[in-house]
């Protein structure tokens, strides 16, 4: 139960991807002149693209999580399903023939798993933590330090400790920094679409701020894993309904699996770890068996993905696959049946998304059987410039806001800001990168990766854009993170002699003497004259601007092209780029980065930058198998280090988080994702009279 409750906890990050244009070789190497046609065209593309605009909500990367939305892979995959020997028809399932219960049961040692309520769950936590301030001192302190920081989120971000605290009536005005392309949740692709989901989804499982799973007791009444690691039960709750009234059942739960795995519909990243599961039997309408293909420790994060009613997807689909085209499901759009805590009443487009409170998700038969939602009405309050959002949180329109280091080091510090509002910052797990296409013929050789990370000025960022506030980033896991390696890693600092060198020894040179550097690929001289895309926002192109002047001193041509998001989510998706600026949150689990970084990501999820390691593939693989968590972080470490030693990104810095409320606003906790992305996230906000 967070902004991401269902698939989301498996993989998760949130997406700060920014796409460049692209030159992919094929095997038997490069055409130069092909490189160049493509380069002119793409730069005549992206001209055009330009003009449209985007918003960041924090230090030039617009969190989001970036899901392919074409259709799957060639191959095997395209076939009607038929003529792939062993699969169901229009599935990527094997067919497989199910014992009965009575049989699994005889056959199986079950064990019971934990099923919690993340409210309780948050209550009993913090029954056991000192509180350092009470509310009246919180808001009169100024957030100028750890200590009065610790003291804010001590006192503001409590529970009520009694329902009469609670203004159940009150309007929460969320501010986020883009529209949603889509309200439905296997189609989600940006934090928004997370935002609208996990108000509006319906899920089985969820985790606590430590990452640590649980069965919602809000959905179900037990879970129990066999002793073996290759089943799962689970008897749901007969009191659930969808939002137009019907039952919500454990067939929904199969049939939300069967259209994930049908090739036609276009959610891999959705079918990302969904692909591991063997089978789901539902043995009546609340009890589930999930089949495993094998023990697996991420087994657990397989099982979660999007819920969908069975009744009002199962008409169209076989008329619209895509989910999206037909008249049907383009209505469903603007009015989604859900099963959570809200549902959509109203949109404006680029606008406003205002959800409310669902009385039949917590009364059932006249009794209350769940908690009611601390707010009657959410609006979604679109607004793209971050500068803009913050005239509006102190003009009262909004309760809350992500702020970048800029806002949070020189705007939000005068009587005009905490006259009603207050800030708070938390350590989170986020990095930003500049990501390098490994098939182009720019980055396809490690030692150029290398050189641009010693070309830029590391420094630079970090103390004049970013103010001090975050730290170097040195690979993918967070140093406070389990999953870190051991070994300290020394960030990249700029040294132009050492880059020169390695783009010497790649080959680059100056050959002509006209000042930039050139190589001979396929008998053809090409110059290396490249380009990076970013958000159309002015901190990522400030960036990367940045990055430009630093290679022009090395003789490098480094064009900037900011490009509306959408338009940078579709190239990146389809590898159309050479550079780009990004950022990831972090997931849940470890085994969420092989969505990034294995080869079988490079078509299936996000590996954007087409990075290939052999041994970093079987390394994600091993670590799958390794049930034992310390053995996990050993492997998990590795990969870190392998990564880092290729370079296919230059990390630049380790997020930090920073927020500002409204001080009716309370009941923000943290985890190393933020203040919503776990249980009991976004429902322990509440807002008082």
């Amino acid at each position: 139960m967070a902004i991401s409750t269902n698939f989301r906890m498996r993989c998760a990050f949130f997406l700060v991807t920014l796409p460049l244009l692209i030159l992919i070789g094929c095997s038997g190497g490069y055409d130069a002149e092909k490189v160049h046609d493509q380069m002119e065209a793409d730069k005549q593309s992206e001209s055009s693209d330009s003009d449209t605009t985007t918003a960041t909500n924090s230090d030039g990367a617009e969190p989001s999580t970036d899901e392919t939305t074409t259709a799957t892979k060639e191959g095997e995959e395209n076939k009607p399903a038929e003529q792939v020997p062993g699969k169901l028809k229009n599935s990527l399932i094997d067919q497989f023939d199910p014992p009965s219960l009575e049989e699994l049961n005889a056959s199986v040692t079950w064990k019971d798993m934990p099923v919690l309520d993340g409210m309780e769950l948050m209550r009993e936590r913090q029954a056991k933590e000192e509180v350092l301030a009470t509310v009246e001192e919180a808001k009169k302190l100024k957030n100028d330090s750890d200590e009065a920081n610790k003291k804010i989120i001590s006192a503001m971000g409590r529970g009520p400790t009694s329902e009469s605290e609670v203004d159940y009536e009150a309007v929460w005005n969320h501010h986020v920094g883009s529209d949603a392309k889509s309200t439905n949740p296997l189609m989600a692709s940006s934090t928004i679409e997370f935002d609208v989901g996990g108000l509006t989804g319906f899920d089985l499982f969820s985790f606590d701020w430590n990452f640590t799973p649980f069965g919602n007791k809000e959905t179900i009444v037990s879970w129990q894993s066999s002793e073996d690691g290759l089943y799962d039960k689970v008897v749901m709750r007969d009191d659930l309904v969808w939002s137009d009234g019907k039952p919500i059942t454990a067939h929904d739960v199969v049939y939300s699996f069967r259209t994930i795995m049908d090739p036609r519909v276009p959610v891999p990243a959705a079918r990302s770890g969904t692909d591991q599961i063997k089978w789901i039997e539902a043995y009546d309408d609340h009890t589930l068996v999930y089949f495993h293909k094998e023990s697996l420790a991420t087994n657990i994060w397989n099982i979660i993905f999007p819920i969908i009613p069975k009744h009002v997807y199962e008409p169209e689909l076989e008329n619209d696959p895509t989910l999206q085209n037909s008249e049907y499901f383009v209505n469903l759009e603007k009015k989604p049946v859900v099963g959570g805590r809200y549902e959509l009443v109203s949109r404006d487009r680029n606008q406003e998304m205002v959800l409310e409170r669902r009385e039949d998700w917590y009364m059932h038969d006249g009794k209350q059987v769940r908690e009611k939602p601390h707010f009657k009405q959410i609006r979604m309050k679109i607004i793209n410039d971050p500068n803009t959002a913050l005239l509006t949180l102190i003009k009262g329109d909004i309760d809350e806001m992500q702020l970048n280091s800029q806002l949070w080091e020189t705007n939000t510090n005068g009587d005009d800001f905490y006259e009603n509002n207050t800030k708070v910052s938390v350590t989170e797990w986020g990095y930003g990168y500049f990501g390098w296409n490994n098939k182009t013929p720019y980055f396809e050789d490690k030692r150029v990766r290398e050189a641009m990370s010693y070309a830029f000025d590391h420094k630079e960022l970090l103390d004049e854009y970013l103010y001090g506030l975050y730290e170097p980033a040195t690979g993918i896991f967070h140093p406070e993170s389990w999953m870190a390696p051991k070994k300290k890693i020394t960030p990249y600092t700029q040294n132009l002699d050492k880059a020169e060198e390695l783009l010497d020894a790649a080959g680059w040179v100056d050959s002509d003497n006209d000042g930039v550097r050139d190589k001979e690929i396929n008998g053809k001289r090409i110059p290396f004259e490249f380009t990076i895309l970013c958000v159309n926002s002015t901190r990522p192109i400030d960036f990367c601007t940045l990055l430009k002047s630093n290679l022009e001193t090395i003789g490098i041509i480094c064009n900037v092209s900011p490009l509306e998001f959408t338009v940078l989510q579709e190239k990146t998706r389809t590898h159309k780029f050479h550079a780009a600026l990004g950022g990831w949150g972090s997931g849940a689990d470890p085994s969420t980065n092989s969505n990034l970084w294995t080869t079988k990501a490079i078509d299936e999820g996000r590996n954007f930058v087409n990075y290939s390691n052999p041994k970093v593939d079987q390394l994600f693989e091993d670590a799958e198998r390794a049930m034992d968590r310390d053995k996990r972080a050993e492997i998990y470490g590795k990969i870190h280090e392998l990564i880092w030693e290729d370079q296919p990104y230059t990390f630049l810095y380790y997020s930090s988080g920073f927020y500002g409320f409204k001080k009716t606003m309370r009941g923000y906790v943290f985890s190393p994702r933020g203040p919503f992305h776990y249980s009991p996230g976004m429902y322990h906000l509440w807002k008082s009279h």
